[in-house]
């Protein structure tokens, strides 16, 4: 069996909805009393959402349930079902660790908490039947302050042990009047020797070339290939590669089929730069990694040598990779 690379998933969407559902029952949550019935539920947290915007309501409602006391309940899970029914080896987890502090503090109170909402993720993903390889992203956010998404830098910076690079995330719409502070926080991210990926090019309104040279990894991306092939020859020399998210672009209206991204893998094929498949939100998409892989090969949007050609490329793009055996030995001969 092949063991998965996943680099695109969020704390926020991780948690599969019927184990949220039990949670939220378990604890006498309104969100329970509104939704009895699982299947009612499910139908509510999966759904299609008209927007991105709209979309990340979902991960601000699932923040306020993984409040710090309850992070090592739905880590252990999402290690538990990655390793177990996703085959998945190596997982880089991307949070805002702010957005899990508790609000009742002050702001620098709040600030000095994401250090223990980092080592305690860290060290809850650490289970010993599931010995899956998992590292932090933290995600600075288009909704905090600067200094805010700074301090993420610094505290990334100061626990390699756990974090394995800087994300930028929140609605793309934000970014357009604070891209020069966002060019700033990379390049102190850069300069204390952090990884870096960010979330640009994913919507129409999300293309923000200027970031793009300062990133390792672009996250999404897919608006690269679709509206601005011109650029591709610049990742291709920068060796950036997209970590494409295909169910997201259904649930967030962004695209209206899977078969939208056959253009993106052929026009990144074609000028050398490489794509890595994830699930983004495998909670809020009730799907597996697998899956992902899946959906794309039965219905031609990628064959089956393109499969194997971004398997192996998410191991190659990891930021915290390799740890014993080079990608290819964990994968049976002949696969």
């Amino acid at each position: 069996m092949a063991l998965y690379a996943e680099l695109h998933r969020h704390l926020g969407g991780s948690v599969v909805p019927r184990i949220f559902w039990r949670y939220l029952v378990r604890n006498e949550h309104p969100l329970a009393e509104r939704y009895p019935e699982y299947e009612a539920f499910e139908e509510f947290f999966t759904r299609p959402r008209a927007s991105l915007t709209k979309y990340l309501e979902m991960h601000t409602l699932v923040e306020q349930v993984q409040s710090l006391e309850n992070l090592p309940y739905f880590v252990s899970k999402l290690v538990r079902g990655a390793y177990v029914f996703e085959s998945i080896g190596y997982l880089e987890l991307r949070h805002t660790p702010y957005l899990r502090t508790d609000p009742a503090l002050s702001e620098p109170d709040r600030i000095a908490q994401m250090r223990e909402v980092v080592e305690v993720i860290g060290v809850s993903a650490r289970v010993p039947d599931y010995p899956l390889v998992l590292r932090q992203i933290l995600c600075m956010h288009s909704r905090l302050p600067y200094e805010t998404n700074r301090a993420m830098v610094d505290l990334a910076a100061s626990l390699p042990e756990y974090v394995c690079g800087v994300d930028l995330a929140g609605p793309d719409a934000l970014y357009e009047e604070r891209i020069g502070e966002f060019v700033d926080l990379y390049q102190y991210a850069r300069s204390l020797g952090l990884r870096t990926t960010g979330h640009v090019f994913e919507t129409a309104n999300g293309c923000h070339p200027e970031l793009l040279p300062y990133l390792d990894r672009i996250g999404h991306g897919i608006q690269i290939p679709l509206r601005h092939p011109e650029l591709l020859p610049q990742l291709a020399e920068r060796d950036q590669c997209l970590e494409i998210c295909p169910t997201t672009y259904l649930k967030t209206g962004t695209l209206q089929s899977l078969s939208d991204l056959r253009l993106v893998f052929e026009r990144c094929r074609a000028a050398g730069v490489s794509v890595t498949i994830n699930t983004d939100n495998a909670g809020l998409h009730n799907v597996r990694l697998p899956w992902e892989y899946e959906n794309l090969l039965t219905q031609d949007v990628i064959d089956f040598g393109q499969l194997r050609v971004c398997q192996d490329a998410a191991f190659r793009y990891a930021f915290a990779w390799p740890h014993a055996l080079p990608p290819r030995a964990m994968l049976p001969t002949g696969q």
